[in-house]
């Protein structure tokens, strides 16, 4: 019997980011120095698949420094921690190595940059995600007033609504973090934004990237993490920009071949954090089922890279 004709749209970029490929670079490079094994504090990316792939050669997860045993190496996640971590590492003399990924850092220095000059700050971001916990850490406590809609802002109390900043966590909706930033700007004029804004270029690029090819899909899948903040924008990103069914699957085995049925075209992206290998592994899926046409929808070029620490560089002593 023959197969059902489907377009697939395959959205570009995808996948992968320079942070996150840096990261994951910083455990591999840090088993090869030290060998197995080497801890990690919170998964150094948020995937599943790259976790297990990264303990079975040797890296040990942990949700807190103590823990860590005092003399095995530990990395900080990509999505940054507060300045406490560190602190505590050096005190127990700790050798560590922080994946925080660059544009994270960023905001943590323009955070520190603003409170340097007397100003309140707001950080628009998720209650509880490790980077809005990293960025917060950042400066003492009360010190950075937390926001996640524009209903938010109606209620922050302020110390002095002259002497404010705001910053954003990297992997927001573009969308929804332009109208919290205009609601902001309406209540506190004065209000002092970012040189560059916050949303890293990979958040932007694979959000524009799924607005162009969501009109064009009967259903949209992003493969991703259900705690992946960017994975998760993705999805409600395509279903703004018109897809009428978008989900996110963390693998082949999580499609929802039933909610499919009868489609004729279909978008696939991946998170920032979701390897390529997933993205095949979906698309193969489909290739069972489906005679398919695969369309590449190219938005943007990127060839970001970031260095990794140098202590990783150096040989051994």
């Amino acid at each position: 019997m023959s197969k059902p004709a489907l377009t697939l749209y395959l959205a570009a970029p995808r996948g992968f980011c320079a942070g996150v490929d840096r990261a994951i670079k910083i455990v591999e490079m840090a088993l090869e120095k030290w060998g197995a094994p080497v801890y990690v504090r919170h998964e150094i990316v948020h995937n599943k698949f790259v976790v297990d792939g990264l303990r079975d050669k040797g890296a040990v997860f942990v949700e807190e420094l103590d823990q860590c045993p005092p003399d095995r190496p530990v990395i900080f996640s990509a999505h940054g921690v507060p300045k406490s971590v560190p602190a505590a590492a050096e005190a127990r003399e700790m050798v560590y190595v922080d994946a925080t990924c660059p544009l994270v850092s960023k905001v943590h220095i323009e955070a520190q940059r603003h409170a340097d000059n007397g100003l309140q700050m707001v950080m628009i971001g998720h209650a509880g995600h490790p980077e809005t916990v990293g960025t917060m850490g950042q400066l003492p406590e009360g010190e950075v007033l937390l926001v996640e809609t524009v209903e938010d802002v109606a209620t922050l109390a302020v110390r002095d609504p002259e002497q404010l900043a705001y910053v954003t966590q990297t992997t927001l909706s573009v969308d929804d973090t332009a109208d919290i930033v205009a609601a902001l700007q309406t209540r506190f004029p004065a209000i002092v934004g970012p040189h560059k804004e916050d949303i890293c270029y990979a958040t932007t690029n694979r959000q524009e990237s799924v607005k162009a090819i969501a009109p064009k899909c009967d259903a949209m899948l992003v493969v991703g993490a259900p705690n992946s903040s960017n994975s998760k924008r993705l999805v409600e990103v395509g279903a703004r920009a018109g897809c009428d069914y978008a989900q996110l699957v963390q693998r082949a085995g999580d499609i929802d071949w039933r909610a499919l049925e009868g489609i004729r075209s279909l978008g696939i992206t991946a998170g920032a954090s979701a390897p390529e290998v997933l993205v095949n592994e979906v698309i193969d899926a489909f290739r069972d089922r489906y005679d398919v046409t695969v369309e590449i929808v190219e938005t943007a070029k990127e060839n970001v890279e970031f260095k990794v620490p140098r202590v990783l560089r150096m040989a051994p002593a």
